[in-house]
């Protein structure tokens, strides 16, 4: 299973301006809710609440902002590759350039763990990492998440 079973190409945001953590967070709450016809302000409160029980920086430049909504149907992602990086309270203390959103439906249960594992896994690879920050267009990130999980392993 690939990152392009939870993301869509229109859900990739090449390059997002945001100066801060907040700010990241309310625009790419704001391109999950177009998408998924959801309440931009509802997303944007279950993903500051989460970012108060901890930072969701995984180390290397990566975050995987995560919430479970009520009335989503199904698991939901969304990419964005930050113009510049910023402080997001990692525990390395790396400002952060990627951003991997991932909400699930309130019931995923182990669905939405799975996937967040998977998405860790995945941004965590150096060269999948690099290749990530490399890319300059939507389509470009698109053809690196749909790699597949053996190809990144070598």
């Amino acid at each position: 299973m690939t990152l392009t079973d939870l993301v869509a190409p229109k859900a990739i945001i090449p390059t997002l301006k945001a100066n801060n953590k907040k700010q990241a967070i309310q625009e790419i709450s704001a391109r999950a809710a177009e998408l998924t016809g959801e309440s931009e302000h509802g997303i944007l409160e279950i993903l500051l609440q989460r970012e108060k029980l901890g930072s969701t920086a995984v180390g290397n430049g990566v975050a995987i902002p995560h919430g479970k909504l009520p009335k989503l149907g199904r698991l939901f992602g969304l990419f964005a590759r930050l113009e510049k990086p910023i402080d997001f309270e990692a525990l390395d203390g790396q400002p952060v350039d990627l951003i991997f959103l991932l909400l699930a439906p309130e019931n995923a249960g182990a669905d939405h763990l799975k996937a967040l594992a998977r998405v860790a896994r995945l941004l965590r690879d150096a060269d999948i990492a690099r290749k990530l920050r490399e890319s300059r267009d939507a389509e470009a990130l698109y053809a690196v998440l749909a790699l597949p999980p053996a190809s990144s392993a070598a």
